[in-house]
């Protein structure tokens, strides 16, 4: 299944709003939340989901109310120095 990665902006969000909010994220059926980092000093928190497609991941982005700033598809990644398909 496609990966996809998603930068948010958290707007004055504590440290158990973070926890809520990964919470929620996991429990998404449509698309399946892989992990995530969360910088609270910046108020930022990337995540990396595994969607059928795009416009999936998208549409349950606006169907839950969740703001992202991107979505990046995950073509390849590095491992162990090689760049591979994902």
């Amino acid at each position: 299944m496609p990966r996809y990665l998603s930068l948010h902006t958290l707007a004055c969000l504590t440290r158990q709003g973070a926890e809520h909010l990964i919470t929620r994220l996991a429990a998404a059926e449509r698309v399946t939340m892989q992990r995530a980092q969360v910088n609270m000093i910046e108020g930022k928190m990337l995540v990396e989901f595994d969607s059928r497609d795009r416009d999936t991941l998208e549409k349950w982005f606006h169907d839950e109310g969740f703001h992202y700033d991107w979505v990046l598809r995950v073509e390849f990644e590095a491992r162990g120095g090689k760049l591979e398909p994902a």
